[in-house]
């Protein structure tokens, strides 16, 4: 019995995985696709669903971060899944924040950030989510758009099949790579190209590389409420004071540092479990709320209750909506190097190892992988 073959295997069901696919697919290439789970359970349905270029920092990533939303939309219009391109809010209610969006919004046109700061007016204006009491304003930026991430990933595989016959295969661990041969759990297949994408989890397949690589894992705590009343909108997701020292961007503000300062000296525990405050909506109207930040090689399993207490306790300064009662608890893990904005190996001819994007895969992950696709002549 002849081996089944394709173009392009990728081994890797999440976003990553999907968008590479995409792209080779795109190209009139055959692909298939190993999902070692029956679906797809890792970091890219454990997040807020957020494509988030504001946050990326300027030049390269920022572009690549814009060019990868172009490529969502298109492919989100083509498969006719929900989304919701309605920008993102800064919210500041200290000076040292607002500080810090004063000289991002002078410093933004120069670095090719679309972005506007609003009075507490014009941000109240924006959504009716944010507390008023205390508000000093916000940075307004129409870049940022929101998908349901347990939803896309788990329907565009459909997609992907009926528009450009990809193969799916699911419930199947890939053991070995030896191009043209690719060991399974299940069966030999044969590939020309093999890229993987399956986070930190690659270990299993090249576990020298993974050691080599400098990656480390980061563990991140979410929730997510009961659904909000019908026709209630979160309109812009929404960010904080926190935030702004999390994200790259904002790192070309020298008003960063009294902000970090004043965090580290009031409010520690912050800084101990690196916390900002996030908030998105899904398709159905729940808000998904977070995120921690711990680091290291060997990943808790058990969540802290401490930590969704502090992250419930920050939302509630600035967000304002009918209902924050937590319908779920979780957490997600991604592989994350702390240099690079994403890892990129070659373990052997014709195979690709594409990881270590971070908290950004679903920002960078068209862009990063249509880069990928065409350095490997696909």
């Amino acid at each position: 019995m002849t081996d089944p073959k394709a173009d392009v295997a990728i081994v890797g069901g999440g976003i990553l995985g999907l968008a590479h696919a995409y792209h080779a697919a795109k190209r009139g290439k055959s692909v298939v696709v190993f999902e070692r789970d029956v679906k797809a359970q890792g970091a890219s349905v454990r997040n807020f669903g957020m494509i988030w270029p504001v946050g990326q920092p300027p030049g390269e990533m920022h572009h690549m971060a814009l060019h990868s939303r172009e490529v969502w939309v298109e492919v989100l219009k083509s498969s006719g899944l929900p989304y919701f391109p309605t920008g993102s809010l800064h919210v500041a209610y200290r000076k040292d924040e607002f500080a810090v969006l004063e000289e991002f919004r002078d410093k933004a046109p120069s670095l090719g950030y679309d972005c506007e700061l609003l009075d507490v007016d014009g941000v109240l204006s924006r959504s009716n989510a944010v507390r008023a009491e205390g508000l000093l304003g916000g940075l307004w930026s129409p870049t940022e758009l929101t998908v349901d991430p347990r939803l896309v990933i788990a329907r565009l595989p459909e997609y992907l099949s009926s528009e450009f016959g990809v193969r799916f295969q699911f419930g199947t661990a890939v053991r070995e790579i030896d191009l043209p041969r690719i060991v399974t759990g299940t069966g030999v297949w044969r590939a020309n190209r093999v890229i993987v994408c399956s986070g930190h989890d690659f270990e299993t397949l090249y576990p020298e590389l993974f050691t080599e690589s400098g990656l480390d894992r980061c563990k991140l705590q979410m929730m997510r409420t009961v659904r909000q009343p019908d026709g209630w909108r979160l309109g812009p997701s929404l960010a904080a004071g926190l935030t702004l020292r999390f994200y790259a961007s904002f790192a070309v503000c020298e008003n960063l540092r009294a902000l970090r300062e004043r965090i580290a000296h009031q409010t520690p525990e912050y800084d101990r479990w690196v916390i900002h405050g996030l908030v998105s909506q899904t398709a159905d109207g729940e808000l998904t709320l977070g995120d921690s930040h711990e680091y290291g090689k060997a990943v808790d399993i058990f969540d802290k209750a401490e930590i969704d207490e502090l992250m419930m306790g920050y939302l509630k300064t600035f967000l304002q909506a009918p209902s924050l009662e937590i319908a779920q608890h979780w957490h997600g893990v991604y592989s994350k190097h702390p240099e690079k904005p994403f890892v990129l190996t070659e373990p052997a001819e014709g195979v690709r190892v594409v990881t270590g994007v971070g908290g950004s895969g679903m920002t960078l992950s068209f862009g990063l992988a249509e880069r990928v696709i065409k350095l490997m002549g696909i």
